[in-house]
């Protein structure tokens, strides 16, 4: 029995989606202990390499494909909006972000897109799978957003119950003051405020990246559309 495309992406985005997050909480310990530290690296670096290989030749291949629905005018510029916020939220989780590998935790009153949610990054990626998942609802589409999108909310949701135990004395005081769900949390708005440099920075992103994206083979977006 052949493989259809589809199954194929249904296939590659489960081994990436589901290797990333075995590999990123429960079977992390473990194999850190059987590994040591830079083995563990070094194998979830190989996986994550191969698995992301197999669900780029897995999309590539698919071929021609029905559209689910037809996304109006409205629903361009919307997901052009979203993906400015996602812009903004990717570049500004890269300063100062405590979740990322080897910053140190510091007692301060989050700020900016922490503010905002203390997942910044984790929702840039979700809110790109819903923007897409809106304009371009092909099956093979469809599928790679929603494992994208389950990767982000629950690596998220993984991140806090494994940072709340190695960082007692930080991450849950770091909880409560922060909000998982974007604008949901008790900073006040004038907190959210990110800085002239990381809207900058989001912008230039935003900018770039839709300009990239008649290069592969959509419509151009955004202010080129």
């Amino acid at each position: 029995m052949s493989v259809t495309p589809v199954a194929q992406v249904i296939a590659a985005v489960a081994a990436f989606v589901g290797t990333h997050l075995l590999m990123s909480h429960p079977s992390r310990a473990p194999l850190v202990a059987r590994l040591g530290q830079r083995g563990f690296l070094g194998l979830y670096t190989l996986v994550s390499f191969v698995t992301l290989g197999w669900v780029v030749w897995a999309m590539l291949t698919v071929g021609p494909e029905p559209f689910l629905w037809t996304a109006p005018q409205w629903a361009w510029w919307f997901a052009g909006a979203v993906m400015l916020v996602a812009s903004i939220l990717l570049v500004g989780s890269l300063i100062g972000n405590p979740a990322l590998p080897g910053m140190r935790p510091q007692d301060r009153e989050p700020r900016g897109v922490f503010a905002v949610t203390r997942h910044p990054m984790m929702w840039s990626f979700a809110l790109w799978a819903f923007a897409h998942a809106l304009v371009w609802p092909q099956p093979s589409v469809l599928v790679l957003a929603a494992g994208m999108a389950l990767l982000a909310l629950a690596g998220a949701a993984g991140q806090d119950a494994k940072k709340s135990k190695l960082q007692p004395d930080f991450w849950p005081a770091w909880r409560a003051k922060t909000a998982f769900v974007p604008f949901s949390g008790p900073s006040p708005s004038r907190a959210w405020w990110p800085g002239w440099g990381v809207m900058l920075g989001g912008l230039v992103l935003w900018l770039v990246a839709t300009r990239l994206h008649p290069l592969l083979g959509t419509p151009a977006v955004g202010v080129w559309g």
